[in-house]
């Protein structure tokens, strides 16, 4: 691989199969790094979600904010437990058990996580119960349980379960002619225990609560009850006859984690299908229950559902806090933050005629950089491919398709423009986590419409977000581009932070083109000119950038390193940062999440500062800045530094020009500076909020205040 100032020139390979070493053997570095260095990858996610649930805590958030940050916690920690956790058992269980950067074991951590996730859990239920529930009381919106309902409301109630819930639910006995039923992922069900009057024999059964049928039902003036209430109030009519000695409402998490032999299936297609299939079948690795469950069915349910004592999670009801989502949207934007409603892009919008934007027109003129959610989507990228989509000289359009919504513009317009005549290749990655079969779906689709598709690459997911169209214009053949570190995804870009940069820049355009060539066919060596692209350069190309500006400090010049992501893990280039603030080089690290680095460590990270915002909007961008002694370059993408974007996936990282290079440090100038509201990273992994100034007053809300630049008049 041969590095150059404008970029880097390539080979194609198959993806790195075994960890890069995390020493470095340049002779420069003669001292070993201490082997503690790193923080477990999997504790530091809990302490992320830890930082969710604080803001779930805060009075000076509007009451459904509060309540929507405990629905988002539920939701992260499902995942988390499908999928992370989940992995540690099965390595443990097929005898891959391997240490940890962090130094730990498979087991070790695994406890770690299941004392920290007693706690964390408990402690959600606490802020829902003691906070949250009594200030939602205060505002008019009550969640009931069944014997606080007015007899007027049990009426009503008994009315809607007999025509809306009896038909739908199934009771599934247990006994030596019924097995014990299978429980599915994520489903909430009431164990009950009946008794036969005529022989006093106990029998237990499950009733599952319909996840299609709204959890929260409404019985007026913003008066809820838990639909397993409703249920549990009318068992007699589903076992008549019967006794109903006793019901306790519990949930099962399951391994969803998908785990396709690419190598061996001759289509990718049919192997995703099938292993989708067998996702619904995955082992527990959580059981949650109320508190109040007996004993004696607790055990049984331990028993048949294979989980171990650690495992099991005694809460308050009621369960699976993720239904707070429903009170997010109602009508009481007085609890709510201020309504905010994205700005077309200055460099796009037409002040004088209010017209929809030519985006095309506007590219060919300067390139543009946008930042959502504050910069609206529907008028920048979607209005880029439906403009394209519609243009008689457009001939392609190339694009990357990682996520998208159900209703996707994006996909329309794709098959708008094949309806056109027009050449379409869909890069669709049906290995994205979690919307494996919406893309299946959407892939079809489009090969029905006449599309080029291809489903990513063996061995490496596609998440590389990238757009590109070939327009025959009057003086040449021309590229436009897109570049962005987030999804083409019209609804998460209300609320994902990301940039994306639009341009025409013939450079970019080239490389674009070339690595479209790689994704759908046989090309195997290309030179980049602006692009760092994983899984060959991105890692090599930031250290060889963190390395300069060592360099430039030993001689001297200034020097400078600041990194914003969402997750950093890889240990190469923590450990290449450590050299550099061992070198004096100072470093500035903003991510979201998780962490492995340890700042502030004397002799070895005391030149390096962590820092985290979370608020309204996720923060998912990615950007890397390098001072090269005053002459910043700065690089935006869709990688984060963690080995399955590095090794396993197709990133792109871009080199901006200096103007935009230079919008993007001033937000970094303002996520270190001491009046924003931000958390810090301690050396011991913990995480330290400085939400307030000395004299008690809030910090800068630095989501807010890009919200009140951005509404503020163009000058």
């Amino acid at each position: 691989m041969t590095v150059h100032e404008q970029g880097t020139e390539v080979t194609f390979t198959p993806p790195v199969t075994t960890p890069l070493p995390i020493e470095t053997d340049s002779e420069e570095y003669d001292e070993p790094l201490p082997a503690d260095r790193f923080l477990d990858r999997e504790l530091s996610w809990l302490a992320f979600n830890q930082r969710v649930l604080e803001l779930t805590e805060d009075p000076d958030l509007p009451l459904l904010e509060r309540a929507r940050f405990l629905a988002i916690f539920a939701s992260n920690l499902d995942e988390f437990f499908m999928v992370r956790v989940a992995g540690l058992k099965r390595r443990m269980a097929t005898g891959i058990a391997v240490r940890a950067a962090s130094g730990l074991m498979p087991r070790e951590v695994l406890e770690g996580i299941w004392r920290r996730g007693h706690e964390l859990m408990q402690r959600h239920a606490d802020v829902f119960h003691h906070q949250v529930r009594p200030a939602l009381q205060e505002q008019g919106i009550e969640l009931l349980r069944w014997e606080s309902c007015s007899e007027e409301e049990r009426v009503r109630l008994s009315s809607l379960f007999r025509d809306k819930v009896f038909p739908v639910l199934t009771p599934l006995a247990v006994d030596p002619a019924h097995p014990f039923p299978y429980i599915s992922g994520l489903s909430l069900n009431l164990a009950v225990v009946v008794r036969n009057p005529t022989t006093g024999t106990e029998l237990f059964a499950r009733v599952k609560v319909p996840p299609i049928l709204q959890r929260f039902v409404d019985v007026g003036e913003q008066r809820f009850v838990p639909l397993e209430d409703v249920i549990a109030a009318h068992l007699e009519e589903l076992f008549p006859g019967m006794e109903v000695l006793q019901h306790h409402t519990f949930r099962v998490t399951r391994n969803e984690d998908l785990e396709v032999e690419e190598d061996d299936a001759e289509n990718l297609l049919q192997a995703l299908e099938r292993e989708l299939m067998r996702r619904r079948f995955g082992p527990p690795v959580r059981l949650e229950v109320e508190q109040s469950i007996d004993p004696h069915v607790l055990e049984l349910l331990v028993r048949e559902l294979g989980v171990q004592e650690a495992e099991v999670f005694g809460l308050p009801g009621p369960l699976d806090l993720t239904a707070l989502w429903s009170f997010v949207g109602l009508a009481r934007d007085d609890l709510k933050a201020p309504a905010f409603l994205p700005r077309t892009n200055r460099d796009l919008a037409d002040v004088e005629t209010a017209s929809p934007p030519d985006v095309l027109e506007a590219m060919r003129d300067h390139d543009v950089l946008l930042h959502h959610p504050y910069d609206s989507f529907s008028t920048s990228v979607q209005r880029f491919l439906e403009q394209a989509a519609a243009d008689p000289k457009v001939l392609a359009i190339k694009q990357t398709l990682y996520r998208t919504s159900g209703d996707s513009p994006i996909v329309d317009a794709l098959i708008a423009a094949a309806d056109a005549g027009k050449q379409v290749l869909a890069i669709v990655e049906i290995k994205a986590r979690f919307d494996e079969q919406a893309n299946i779906d959407w892939a079809r689709m489009l090969e029905q419409a006449g599309c080029h598709v291809v489903y990513g690459l063996v061995g490496l997911k596609t998440h590389c977000k990238l757009s590109m169209v070939v327009r025959d214009d009057p003086d040449k053949l021309r590229r436009y581009v897109h570049i962005g570190t987030g999804n083409y995804h019209p609804k998460t870009a209300r609320l994902y932070e990301d940039y994306g940069l639009l341009t025409t820049d013939a450079d970019v355009g080239d490389d674009v083109a070339r690595l479209f060539n790689v994704l759908s066919g046989y090309s195997m060596e290309t030179e980049f000119q602006r692009l760092l692209v994983a899984p060959h350069s991105i890692r090599s190309g930031l250290i060889q950038r963190i390395e300069a500006e060592v360099e430039n400090h030993r001689a001297g010049r200034n020097a400078r390193i600041r990194i914003k992501c969402n997750s950093l893990v890889d240990e190469a280039t923590i450990d290449s940062l450590y050299r550099a603030s061992q070198a004096g080089v100072p470093v500035d690290v903003w991510v979201r999440g998780i962490c492995a680095l340890r700042p502030g460590v004397p002799g070895l990270s005391e030149n390096i500062r962590v820092r985290s915002i979370l608020g309204r909007f996720l923060e998912h961008s990615r950007a890397f800045e390098f001072d090269r002694d005053g002459d910043p370059q700065m690089w935006i993408g869709s990688a984060d530094l963690m080995h399955r974007n590095l090794d396993r996936r197709v990133e792109v990282l871009v080199r901006l020009r200096s103007a935009h290079a230079r919008v993007i440090a001033s937000s970094i100038d303002l996520a270190f500076d001491p009046g924003t509201s931000t958390w810090h990273l301690l050396e011991d992994g913990n995480w330290e909020r400085h939400d307030r100034d000395e004299d008690g007053r809030p910090l800068l809300d630095l989501q807010e205040s890009v919200v009140a630049a951005s509404r503020a008049p163009a000058t």
